[in-house]
């Protein structure tokens, strides 16, 4: 069973990818575009009457074109279809741990979206918001990466620990005070380590607060449609696996 779940994570994850693909294409391009034009622009002020720092430019790799085409599909399609993959066996290993909760597999499938928005990328953002290329320093792209990623590997652990803190609270407290009491734990673990991480504030002095905050926008709005698209996708996928496509009533077949 896991095999057939995870086959339809995949595939759940393939089509969440194409409509994050689609929202990053139409509406994040142009931000990071006018990002990119912002630094250009702030390099060739800061390097005026200087002839050598032409010199000092490193060459592109890969150009614009291929990055914002063939480069953002590849990343995109990649992430999405392991996030597929993981979350169809998240979805296996919850499936019979989750049975007080008394969830269909769309219910489920639209609860682990949920919570994986929320412990992958929302709260995460909160310590470490997404910048474009024009923010932050090269020297510092490690340091800020490794941050990011730790930050999400301690949200997903309590969002786990919270997860199994509100199941084995549920035959006492009920599902509304467990659930409660849970968020609380959460949010007390995250606020805790957002104080622990170092802040990281290398947004330039001059740069434009409505593009910065639009980029941000455009992130968020490319998640949602990710984590979105995986949970419908594959809670209708694994619903009909699950359960069985409806029967055809025998007077149907006359009519028709």
């Amino acid at each position: 069973m896991t095999g057939n779940l995870l086959l339809r994570g995949l595939i759940a994850g393939l089509l969440a990818g194409l409509l994050a693909f689609a929202v990053a294409k139409v509406f994040g391009e142009p931000q990071v575009d006018r990002a990119i034009a912002f630094e250009e622009s702030a390099g060739h002020s800061h390097s005026h009457g200087d002839p050598s720092a032409a010199e000092e430019e490193e060459p592109e790799v890969f150009s614009r074109q291929v990055q914002g085409g063939v480069g953002l599909f590849t990343g995109v399609m990649v992430y999405s279809l392991s996030m597929g993959g993981l979350f169809a066996l998240v979805f296996a290993y919850a499936m019979g741990r989750l049975g007080a909760f008394k969830l269909s597999p769309r219910g489920l499938a639209a609860l682990l979206a949920l919570l994986a928005i929320i412990a992958v990328y929302l709260v995460p953002a909160l310590k470490y918001p997404a910048n474009p290329p024009a923010v932050g320093s090269p020297e510092t792209i490690a340091q800020r990466t490794r941050l990011f990623f730790l930050m999400v590997l301690v949200s997903v652990a309590a969002m786990v620990l919270a997860v199994n803190a509100a199941r084995s609270l549920l035959p006492r407290l009920g599902g509304w005070n467990a659930t409660l009491l849970a968020a609380l734990l959460y949010a007390l673990i995250m606020a805790v380590a957002g104080a622990a991480f170092p802040a990281v504030n290398e947004v330039p002095e001059h740069f434009s607060a409505t593009l910065l905050w639009q980029f941000r926008t455009v992130a968020l709005g490319i998640q949602l449609a990710l984590w979105g698209g995986v949970g419908i996708a594959f809670g209708w996928l694994a619903e009909r696996y699950l359960l069985g496509a409806p029967a055809v009533r025998p007077d149907a077949r006359l009519r028709g």
